[in-house]
């Protein structure tokens, strides 16, 4: 290896096209290393091939004491667009841009919503368990219901909020908006009714889908008090990150029939522990927090995770995909 060779971490979900990114590059070398490695493996891989100058994290821890090991880091980069897991004010006090993939994984995410929201408003598993334990004749006693017409409540207009809203549009469903952190005239700009006050209008919401960050602020975010607010016919999905749903709360509410049933793709501990209630639930619809994991989304993540890390190596980082702005100045 050349000394002037720029050392990149690289989780083994990366895909091929990214890799070839970065391998068009003769002064880049690349080191994998496993999506689930420990923290005290991670820190060891660090230490071992340092100086590293980049990583492309998958699910992995990232904060001070990785930095420290890396002795030279210049960017942290996620396959995704949740940062949870990175220290982004420790990055900040190094100037390290923390970069996620933008738009990479949106499309995806946003069908998974209306998936579950479809999936639940036509009751697929009870009516496929009704044909496949031999109880035609009680199909009458679970009618489906359409998506034409009903309510949905958008919680987040970013990158996937405001795709699953056209989405939901499209199934001619009537649609709310609620972000206290956007002007309201963009949202209904955009063709959509404001929501300034959730407890409020959470009533008048047939179903409602969450695509808002995990921050102090919205953990818990639907707690018990939240979800009797809701209507008992309503559905709520969770597609962002888990603990913004109070599992507990959750569960009492759909078994009491104060809701009509839930879709989660995310847990409040990943993996969840099971058994769990939850998953009993004959109106629940979960995932394994794949909801932007689709064959196409690896791809365009993993193509986008190569030129983030390239451009901040290049001294000019993709200023819309780097978390910190204030690295930049």
């Amino acid at each position: 290896m050349t000394t002037n060779k720029k050392k990149i971490l690289i989780t083994q979900t990366l895909s091929p096209c990214g890799r070839a990114l970065l391998r068009e590059r003769d002064d880049i070398e690349l080191v994998e290393f496993p999506n689930l490695i420990s923290a005290a493996d991670f820190e060891a891989l660090l230490k071992a091939q340092a100086p590293v100058h980049g990583v492309a994290l998958g699910a992995t821890r990232f904060g001070e004491t990785e930095l420290e090991a890396a002795k030279g880091i210049k960017v942290v980069t996620r396959i995704g667009v949740g940062y949870d897991a990175v220290d982004v004010p420790a990055l900040s006090r190094r100037k390290v841009p923390l970069m996620v993939v933008g738009t990479a994984n949106s499309p995806s995410v946003a069908e998974q919503a209306l998936f579950m929201m479809l999936m639940l408003a036509k009751r697929a598993n009870e009516l496929h368990a009704l044909v496949r334990d031999g109880q035609w004749s009680t199909r009458l006693g679970k009618l489906p219901y359409d998506l034409f017409g009903r309510t949905v409540m958008i919680i987040g207009f970013g990158r996937i909020g405001t795709r699953t809203a056209k989405r939901c549009l499209a199934m001619e469903m009537n649609v709310l908006v609620h972000d206290p952190y956007l002007p309201a005239d963009e949202i209904r700009k955009a063709g959509y009714e404001v929501v300034a006050d959730l407890d409020a209008a959470l009533p008048r919401a047939d179903f409602v889908s969450i695509h808002c960050p995990k921050t102090p602020e919205t953990i818990g975010l639907f707690n018990a008090a939240r979800l009797k607010c809701m209507k008992p016919s309503a559905y709520l999905i969770n597609t962002a990150r888990g603990g913004l749903i109070d599992e507990a709360a959750l569960y009492d509410a759909l078994t009491s029939g104060k809701l009509a049933g839930a879709g989660l793709d995310v847990f409040a501990t990943e993996p969840p522990p099971v058994p769990n209630p939850l998953f009993e639930l004959p109106n629940v619809i979960i995932a394994p927090h794949v909801a932007g994991v689709t064959w196409e989304a690896v791809d365009r993540m993993s193509e986008q995770t190569a030129r983030n890390l390239l451009s901040a190596l290049d001294g000019e980082p993709i200023r819309q995909n780097v978390i910190n702005q204030d690295v930049l100045s």
